[in-house]
């Protein structure tokens, strides 16, 4: 699988804050990350594509503002983590992005960086907006609501270590959603010499200091591959994905759980011919799968494939605790229901998250031609249906280039029992 888009687009601009150069590899090909890496660039950072996912990050002393604009496309890492460096650039940066990115939240982290002493514009408390800096920043107390995005958090911890006073930041509102995604930032931090600490459920602190600069090595995107397991047990065969991490902070791990609770199979063995920590995971048919309850908060970008499960289970599944996703790439609730209902399959959205009567071996499923409504997550959701009711297209299937233009390749390849 191609690497990690969180964790490259984490390490991208540790490295961009870093206190030298540094190498990245493994590097997806993705929209997302080359949106962040352009970004960045516009903030001053050198970035040089040495070819085979490998970028060598030089930084600037300090980052330069960027009037002309970066665009954050669609990408939630990139609209909520560039703020923040911005914010260390003493001028006017710009943030556009595309029609819908206004509809992504992003007003409780612009109301953290105006508690810090940043001026923000927006004429929708979301993309665009224009940015002006200060000399020197204030805090470190902030506090936020973040219980629609832990980005917001994750963005603000990025930084923070290039912040004169560091940060303290408090969460005030509901649970915060995909809170490993936190835990992801904060090791990231730590791998880089930086003291910060998640003392307490709803506060965050990270220390002034230096990014110790550092080569590092995207894991496979674990969530990307969840489609490609799913599809083995969909199609009553199995996949393998290789390079497995054995022990991870990416939250698209819990799908081997899953797949599990569902009745399906899914294993790890260890593979030192990989490399230190790596294995394959291999899930395959197991005779039948059946509905269950699961609250999917902490890994809630697995919702589109696990919906795909479901729609094949005997018996009625309930997805708890992704509410939040309306307000990613798309209404995610919403075309997750309507894709179903369009094959046949029955579903209701919920308050947080949905219900999925299984159609267990296929009965009154038929074809229909998909939306994927631009969300990368909906094509694969509408390319696991495909494997199993005759008569599927989807409208764009080039949604995944987000973060794998060639997925269609890639699931070709898969279905032809050849390996890419």
């Amino acid at each position: 699988m191609p690497g990690s888009k969180s964790l490259t687009n984490r390490a991208v601009l540790l490295a961009a804050l870093a206190d030298g150069p540094g190498l990245v590899t493994g590097v997806p090909d993705s929209r997302d990350t080359q949106l962040m890496t352009t970004g960045l660039a516009a903030l001053g950072t050198r970035i040089d594509d040495l070819g085979g996912g490998t970028r060598r990050i030089t930084p600037p002393e300090r980052p330069t503002p960027a009037p002309d604009g970066i665009d954050c496309g669609l990408a939630g890492t990139v609209m909520r983590f560039l703020p923040p460096v911005a914010a260390l650039a003493p001028g006017t940066t710009r943030f556009t992005g595309d029609p819908r990115a206004s509809q992504r939240p992003l007003r409780p982290l612009l109301d953290a960086l105006e508690q810090l002493g940043v001026r923000i514009a927006s004429a929708t408390g979301s993309v665009p907006f224009t940015l002006e800096a200060p000399a020197g920043l204030g805090g470190p107390q902030a506090s936020i609501d973040a219980s629609t995005s832990s980005q917001f958090v994750s963005g603000l911890l990025l930084a923070a270590a290039r912040f004169p006073h560091g940060l303290d930041l408090r969460h005030t509102g509901g649970t915060v959603p995909s809170a490993p995604h936190i835990e992801m930032t904060l090791q990231a931090l730590r791998d880089r010499g930086v003291d910060a600490a998640w003392p307490e459920p709803t506060r965050w602190i990270v220390r002034p200091g230096t990014l110790r600069a550092h080569d590092e090595a995207i894991e496979p995107d674990l969530t990307n591959a969840a489609a490609f397991l799913v599809a083995g047990v969909l199609s009553r065969g199995w996949t393998e994905v290789p390079g497995w991490p054995k022990v991870t902070t990416q939250p698209g791990d819990a799908i081997r759980g899953v797949l599990r609770a569902f009745g399906a199979r899914a294993g790890f063995v260890d593979d030192p011919g990989q490399g230190t920590g790596q294995g394959v995971v291999r899930a395959s048919w197991a005779g039948g799968l059946r509905g269950i309850d699961l609250d999917l908060h902490d890994a809630s970008e697995l919702t589109p494939v696990v919906a795909g499960l479901a729609a094949f289970a005997e018996g009625v599944t309930t997805i708890r605790g992704v509410g939040h996703i309306r307000g990613h790439e798309t209404d995610r609730i919403a075309a997750i229901t309507a894709t179903l209902q369009a094959v046949g399959v029955s579903a209701e959205p919920t308050a947080d998250g949905l219900v999925v009567h299984g159609a267990g071996a296929g009965a009154g499923v038929h074809g229909a031609h998909l939306k994927t409504y631009a969300d990368h997550r909906m094509a694969h959701l509408g390319a696991l249906l495909g494997l199993v009711v005759p008569g599927v297209t989807l409208d764009d299937v080039g949604a995944t280039a987000k973060t794998m233009p060639d997925f269609a390749e890639r699931w070709a390849a898969m279905l032809a029992g050849e390996p890419r």
